[in-house]
This record gives C-alpha cells, sequence and structure tokens, in this order.
C-alpha cells in the first residue's frame, strides 16, 4: 500500500481548492475600481455634505445632471437687432429687463405692504410673459398690433386658454430637432499652473500631516475646519444697491424650469457669429467689475475667452488685454476673436491677447479693472470627465497647491491695480477654501506687504432682483457671493467677490 502511495502525487490524493484572480476587465474588478469621477464625488460629498448641510443633496442632483442651462451674449459685431428680435421669439429675456422689473417689485413691496389679491393678480409668470411682450412689441412699428398669444404657437393656444383660466403658468414652447452638443461650452479643465512661490499662511488650513500622505487626496473638511480658525484678519465691507448693466451688453436667458435649448448661433450679415453661449453664472463677474466708459481692463486668466468677450461687449473698454498661461489656450482666444469680432486685426489698438504667467505680471498703475477667473477645481468637469480630472492620483499634488496658486495671482492683480481700481476674484468652485479662504490670504498678505488699502463690496443688495434666476447659497460667507446649481435654474457653481483699491 504504501509503494502505491509513493507512485501517486499529493494533488491526485487531496483535491486542493485554488482561487484564481480575476482578470482586469472582470465585472468584480471593474465593480471595485474607482474612477477620478467617483473620487471626486465621494470628495464633494464629504466636504461640502459639511459646508452646505441640508442644501447639498439638492446641490449635488444638479451638478450630476446632464442637463445644463446658458445665456446668450448678443454679438454686437453682428446684426443686433435681429439676433434680439429671434432670441425673444423663442421666448428668451433680456437680463437687464428683468433685473430692471424685480428691481422695482422688490421696491414697491417695500414702500406698501402686499395683499394676497394683488399676489394673486401679479404672479411671477405674468411679469415675466408682461416682459416679454413689450420688448418683442419694440421691435414692431407703432400700428402693428402684438397679442399674448403670439408668444406661443397656434396648436397650444387652446391649452394656454384652458391654463390661464386655472390660473396655471403657461408652459414653454419645446423647440424640435436641436441638437444637445449645440449648448455645449468650452469648460475650463486645464488652468492649473505650477506654484514657485510660498504662501505658507494656507498651511494654516491645511493638517501637515495630511499633506505628506500622498496615497489619496486630502478631505478639504480638514481645510476648512482650520480655514474658520483663521478668521483673525478684518476688512471693511462696503455695501452696493445697485449691479450695473453697460446699456451695450444684451445678454437672454430663460425663466425658472425653461430649458428650451439655444440654437446653434449662425453668421450674421457682417461674417461673425450672432451670440456667444456661456454658463449663467459666468456673466455676474462681469457684471461686478462695472465696466465704465475708457476703462482700461485686463482679464488674467482668459481662456476659453467667454467673459473676455462680454467685456468687449460693451463697447466701453479703451484697452482689454486677455491673458493666459500657455500656447493652447492663448489658442482658444484667438478663436473666439477670430470668430465674434468684425475686423479682428483692426482692434490691435483695444483688444491685446497676451501669454503670461499671471502671478507675474508686471505692468503697474495701467489696470483700472482686472478680472481674475482663476485656475480651479471646476466641480462641474470633475463629477463628468474623467479626461483632464483633478482627482486622478497623478493630479494630487497639483489640486494641493491650488489654493497657493490662486492666492498668488489674486495677490498680484491687487498690487497691479490702480487706486480707485476694480478687482473681482472668481472660480467655478463650490470650496470655501478656493473663495473666501484665498480672497482672505491675499488681503491680509497684500496688507502687510504693501501702503495699499482695499475694501470689499457686499453684493447681497444689488443681487437680491436676481433671486428669480440665481440660487445665492447662504453658508457664512465673509466677502464674496456664490451661485450653486439648482433643479430650476442648473447652471454654476460660481463664486466671486468684488474688492476695490481705495488707497
Amino acid at each position: 500500500m504504501a509503494h502505491l502511495l509513493a507512485g501517486l502525487k499529493l494533488k491526485e490524493i487531496v483535491k486542493i481548492s485554488i482561487r484564481y484572480k480575476h482578470g482586469p476587465n472582470h465585472w468584480s474588478v471593474l465593480k471595485k475600481k474607482k474612477t477620478a469621477k467617483d473620487k471626486a464625488l465621494d470628495h464633494f460629498d464629504e466636504y461640502y455634505g459639511s459646508v452646505y448641510g441640508e442644501s447639498w443633496e439638492g446641490i449635488r442632483a444638479a451638478l450630476l445632471d446632464e442637463k445644463t442651462k446658458y445665456m446668450a451674449v448678443v454679438n454686437n459685431f453682428s446684426d443686433v437687432q435681429r439676433i434680439q428680435t429671434e432670441l425673444q421669439l423663442l421666448g428668451a429675456i433680456h437680463l437687464k429687463s428683468l433685473y430692471n422689473v424685480f428691481k422695482e417689485d422688490e421696491k414697491n413691496y417695500q414702500n406698501s405692504e402686499p395683499t394676497l389679491s394683488q399676489d394673486i393678480e401679479n404672479p411671477m409668470d405674468d411679469i415675466i410673459k408682461n416682459l416679454q411682450l413689450s420688448e418683442l412689441e419694440s421691435f414692431y412699428p407703432n400700428d402693428h398690433v402684438l397679442s399674448q398669444t403670439s408668444l406661443t404657437s397656434e396648436e397650444d393656444e387652446e391649452d394656454n386658454k384652458s391654463l390661464i383660466e386655472t390660473n396655471k403658468p403657461l408652459q414653454p414652447v419645446e423647440l424640435q430637432s436641436i441638437e444637445k452638443s449645440l449648448n455645449e461650452i468650452d469648460i475650463d479643465n486645464d488652468r492649473l499652473i505650477q506654484s514657485s512661490s510660498d504662501q505658507s499662511m494656507l498651511y494654516e488650513y491645511v493638517p501637515a500631516t495630511k499633506l505628506k500622505g500622498l496615497n489619496d487626496y486630502v478631505l478639504e473638511s480638514d481645510y476648512y475646519n482650520f480655514y474658520n480658525k483663521g478668521a483673525d484678519f478684518k476688512i471693511n465691507i462696503v455695501e452696493e444697491s445697485t449691479l450695473p448693466f453697460p446699456e451695450h451688453l444684451h445678454v437672454y436667458t430663460f425663466e425658472d424650469n425653461n430649458y428650451t435649448r439655444f440654437p446653434s448661433p449662425k453668421l450674421g450679415s457682417t461674417g461673425v457669429l450672432d451670440y456667444y453661449l456661456f454658463d449663467g453664472g459666468s456673466i455676474l463677474p462681469v457684471l461686478a467689475l462695472d465696466i465704465k466708459l475708457g476703462d482700461v481692463v485686463l482679464d488674467m486668466c482668459a481662456a476659453p475667452g467667454g467673459k473676455a468677450l462680454a467685456i468687449l461687449q460693451t463697447l466701453m473698454p479703451r484697452v482689454l488685454v486677455a491673458n493666459d498661461v500657455m500656447e493652447s489656450r492663448v489658442n482658444k482666444l484667438n478663436n473666439v476673436v477670430r470668430q465674434y469680432m468684425l475686423n479682428a486685426s483692426k482692434l490691435g489698438n483695444m483688444l491685446y491677447v497676451t501669454e503670461n504667467d499671471a502671478r507675474y505680471i508686471d505692468d503697474t498703475n495701467v489696470f483700472n479693472k482686472i478680472l481674475v477667473d482663476v485656475p480651479c477645481t471646476t466641480d462641474r468637469h470633475m463629477v463628468h470627465s474623467v479626461e483632464n480630472n483633478m482627482f486622478k492620483p497623478t493630479r494630487l499634488k497639483e489640486r494641493i497647491n491650488l489654493p497657493n496658486v490662486q492666492s498668488s495671482i489674486l495677490m498680484n492683480a491687487l498690487k497691479l491695480v490702480k487706486v480707485g481700481g476694480t478687482v473681482v476674484y472668481a472660480t467655478c468652485s463650490l470650496s470655501p477654501i478656493q473663495n473666501d479662504g484665498v480672497v482672505q490670504v491675499a488681503l491680509k498678505n497684500v496688507w502687510e506687504e504693501t501702503t495699499s488699502v482695499m475694501v470689499v463690496k457686499d453684493m447681497s443688495k444689488a443681487l437680491s432682483p436676481l433671486k428669480c434666476l440665481y440660487q445665492f447659497a447662504n453658508i457664512g460667507l465673509k466677502y464674496g457671493h456664490i451661485v450653486v446649481p439648482t433643479h430650476e435654474n442648473n447652471w454654476g457653481p460660481m463664486y466671486f467677490c468684488k474688492i476695490e483699491r481705495i488707497q
């Protein structure tokens, strides 16, 4: 018996179970693997959940929604009157007109106590519909009769009558055969600069032990705790009551819950595109700049060019310098100029496109308006695309370094701006560290290093009439304001802070 057993191999006598490793494409492996998008969302849940509280659930849902909303900036170098008429026939509303209507409504509300009957007779939908009607009438001869029903199609007339009888708001007419891709915008996802300057003050907000552990991302909830502890710096806050709308800046959008798509802009009779489409939050930093006739303006991080184009559409600046840090981004700026500027080659005295690191621009005492739309985490892009995602392990150090880069750029802008001038800082991030935290650090460092005196503008009252379109989050910001995405108007996030140099 022993002889027979000796001739057999052990595995033939005892069956040993072996667990084989699944391949990299097996469903069980893929299920466990987290993409950069997943890491970004986990990070936002952990961090923004603590910052925005109960509001985070709605913000998160809007951020993840593929259905987004845009505004159209009319190109003054094309056929302005035709473009405005076409946009209004779509049901789009002039942002300036909407602001003025609701500002007047606020004024009337403050001067007299509204009654229940007044509220019923003047709902928001009627205000918007009357505004659309009055805007359309302005483009027709005086003897032309334009009725309310001309704002809708004949097929919907009977439905609209029944809706009006029951006091229900009119439903928007959906445009047909307009591809979703026509409204896509060029999202800034590569606006990252390597920092060589040391802003060690930022690390008052960042646990050093966390920074050394580079196996995973740093939880920004830890940043936020440190940021709250660093609130010892004080600066004068001055209230601003009105948001200025330049006369020639024509911006159109749709009311709450109306996701009608703008058609793709076409070439007008002058050979340039009719209008530029961008995120609805992007117009607010431009308006906050309060562009005046003869201003010399610097857009420090201008690509892809939407805000720079909006500044030009005011027809106010004497000079606009649109700058960015790398050739590929400068090429995007030049493409926008070619597509939207009439005789772009003749704009040399008005528009300059430059390629410089914004931290080292040294043209002092030149600019009286500076837009600082810095590189940031671009939160919406982070949860929708793996490409150029800052939550990739290879980009961890870059992401940690962002507040350093942002504060360096803002500090330089505050040093460059002329006395009496304005700097507007902006990001498309929900992070209080990249927003108020960077503003606080830059203001404190400039105060310590120079004799300049700055004031921050509280624009709460000025922005109030726009609550019909924007949700401004109340999270205890000390300096700026932030638009958060909502189901009704899915644009943003957009943070902006207006700073003036008074000495």
